[in-house]
């Protein structure tokens, strides 16, 4: 009976006082929560894929053993698909913290090299503000800097 008002409203465009609340929600938006956490065995990627495929909205769960990264994809919040997470499996998690290679200007300045990334990651420097200044720097710094490098083959050769 609810859905037939709905309709019968929708066509004769009566005032928002007769439509349902229902649609005064917002909706979620698709989203790629991507989450780092350390998966030892098959045991422990089966239980961080049961903690999340259960949730509701979620439509797409993939788990990475070899990079330690959980993917979802669905109407839900990154916040609390996080939350439940560390709770269901008792494991520590944080959000994705590193980006492709090739998205950073500078992947070898300290701070945004890490040992520990999967190979062709490295730490997103423009999301992180206490990584060091030579990671933000513009071309014209880079060049000074570089110009009494050892690694520079064209630098200046002043002792």
């Amino acid at each position: 009976m609810e859905k037939l008002s709905e309709k019968v409203s929708e066509l004769l465009e009566l005032p928002s006082v007769y439509k349902s609340k229902k649609k005064l929600k917002k909706k979620k938006q698709l989203q790629t929560v991507e989450i780092k956490i350390k998966i030892d065995c098959e045991g422990c990627e089966r239980r961080v894929r049961k903690s999340v495929e259960g949730m509701k909205g979620v439509t797409q769960v993939e788990v990475e053993p070899k990079k330690s990264k959980l993917t979802v994809i669905g109407y839900v919040e990154p916040e609390k698909v996080l939350h439940r997470v560390k709770h269901r499996t008792k494991k520590t998690a944080v959000m994705w913290p590193y980006v492709p290679y090739d998205e950073v200007d500078h992947p070898y300045a300290p701070g945004v090299y890490d040992k520990k990334a999967p190979p062709g990651y490295v730490r997103n420097a423009v999301a992180d503000p206490n990584i060091s200044r030579l990671a933000h720097a513009s071309s014209t710094e880079v060049k000074y800097t570089t110009a009494f490098s050892d690694e520079n083959p064209n630098a200046c050769v002043v002792m």
